[in-house]
């Protein structure tokens, strides 16, 4: 396959992975992946178990296990930052050379979260691999979604230099933030995260890399249709589900935004930290 041929088949491959991705779930899915508790009225849902209302103070309020307390949000470590925009530069100029793209790197995260049991299962622990996206600072969001919108009818090639340009301006970013959306969740299919983040909403990230980092966070699921999420969080869903379409191609509907609200991180890379702690949970430490 030529570069033009890969790049254009880039265009297409979303929507298309998304169509057979549901033809299990066609056929036989639906019955057994809900849990006993039911967060639905009609396609909408709120997630009752975090209290955004000290945010602007930098404290998340969060329901773990029961029990309701404060977390102080912190900012992922500069050797974090760097490694992160780093290897997104690096994933996209491979793209752009026709090379098809890897599974590791700060893209693709290994998200843990624990607590309800799905109905298929008698654990309530589950891990799956989801696309880690970065959250521009509130200031930086209206500018960010103009530059997609503006751009979005623009040739492939064009729109990776557009999110390069992005990563190139570390300081762009909110970097006590990392991002993703819930695709596959609605009242009829629920996925095993989103039941653990709506009941515990507790979660760990860990990037399959050299250096390989963890973060440990609380996170935030957001419906489109949720009037109560504070203005960043409503602009953050806009801009992920631009994000997404940019590269994969236009949806039938906006996703709910998972936005996972960094408390600490490690650095777990083999035969040097080996797990140490770089961003601790108190600022003084």
């Amino acid at each position: 396959m030529n570069r033009r041929s890969f790049l254009k088949t880039m265009g297409f491959l979303g929507p298309v992975l998304v169509f057979f991705g549901k033809i299990p779930r066609l056929l036989w899915g639906g019955k057994w992946e809900h849990s006993e508790k039911n967060f639905w009225e009609d396609s909408r849902f709120k997630q009752p178990t975090v209290d955004m209302s000290r945010y602007n103070e930098g404290i998340i309020k969060a329901r773990i296990d029961g029990a309701w307390k404060e977390y102080p949000i912190r900012t992922a470590s500069e050797a974090f930052q760097k490694w992160n925009c780093e290897k997104r530069i690096e994933f996209i100029a491979n793209i752009k050379k026709g090379q098809m793209p890897g599974w590791g790197g700060p893209h693709s995260g290994a998200v843990a979260t624990y607590g309800l049991r799905r109905l298929d299962s008698e654990f309530t622990l589950n891990n799956a691999v989801k696309g880690i996206g970065l959250a521009p600072k509130d200031e930086n969001i209206d500018a960010a979604i103009k530059q997609l919108k503006d751009t979005y009818e623009t040739p492939m090639p064009e729109k990776m230099d557009v999110l390069t340009s992005f990563y190139e301006k570390p300081d762009f970013f909110d970097w006590r933030k990392q991002t993703s959306l819930e695709l596959y969740s609605t009242p009829e299919f629920e996925t095993h995260t989103f039941l653990n983040v709506m009941e515990n909403p507790i979660s760990t990230i860990v990037f399959l890399d050299v250096p390989s980092y963890e973060v440990r966070t609380i996170a935030r699921v957001v419906q489109p249709k949720d009037d109560t999420a504070l203005e960043h969080e409503k602009k953050l869903l806009e801009f992920v589900n631009l994000a997404h379409e940019y590269m994969h191609g236009k949806f039938s509907r906006y996703f709910p935004l998972l936005l996972f609200y960094i408390i600490e991180e490690f650095d777990n890379s083999p035969g040097r930290q080996r797990g140490i702690r770089t961003v601790p949970v108190r600022p003084e430490e």
